[in-house]
């Protein structure tokens, strides 16, 4: 029985800078059945090759999109991805089934503290709420949407968080690894 292959898109304009996304993909870097596609390294000049970003993610069960929460959203590259690769006839419309049924979640990391990302807190909104374009995304490819895998104050964590998060990160995806591919899951963060 085969285990689920996991393409992480990795969208961070700085990921040299990023304490917190380069803790999470060297925790799952060795991880065997897990791509680790870096958008800003694959494409510096910003222009998403559709046709090799299709391949990758019809070779794979579960796509997450890890990045950092950028204006209640993700970084533009992420965003030209999702114009580019998901496509009427290849991801919905007449013949558009490439993603159905494959599991889809965000790992996202935000600057500001978990309190603040809730009704009357600073961001007025609760993080799923800030996702939502993301949960529609995924259910009109027809994909199965997991709940995000969220760090919270990314700014001002020490350490120790998060060493603690990337090692939550990696038995994250190694249970999602261990799902039989025909049988992908929803997992909640």
């Amino acid at each position: 029985m085969s285990t689920s292959r996991i393409l992480v898109v990795l969208a961070h304009p700085n990921l040299a800078q990023s304490r917190i996304n380069r803790a999470m993909v060297d925790a799952v870097r060795d991880l065997p059945g897990v791509t680790i596609h870096d958008l800003y390294a694959a494409y510096p000049d910003g222009r998403v090759d559709a046709a090799r970003e299709q391949a990758l993610a019809a070779d794979h069960d579960v796509i997450v999109f890890q990045h950092p929460l950028y204006w209640y959203s993700a970084p533009g590259l992420l965003k030209e991805w999702q114009d580019r690769v998901l496509s009427w006839g290849w991801a919905y419309g007449p013949g558009g089934d490439a993603l159905v049924g494959k599991t889809f979640f965000s790992a996202v990391s935000t600057g500001g503290p978990r309190e603040a990302y809730q009704a009357g807190g600073h961001n007025n909104f609760a993080i799923g709420e800030l996702l939502r374009p993301f949960q529609q995304m995924a259910a009109f490819v027809r994909m199965k949407f997991a709940a995000p895998f969220v760090f919270h104050g990314a700014l001002t964590a020490d350490e120790a968080a998060i060493a603690a998060h990337a090692r939550q990160w990696r038995g994250h995806v190694e249970s999602l690894r261990s799902v039989p591919a025909v049988h992908a899951v929803e997992v909640a963060a």
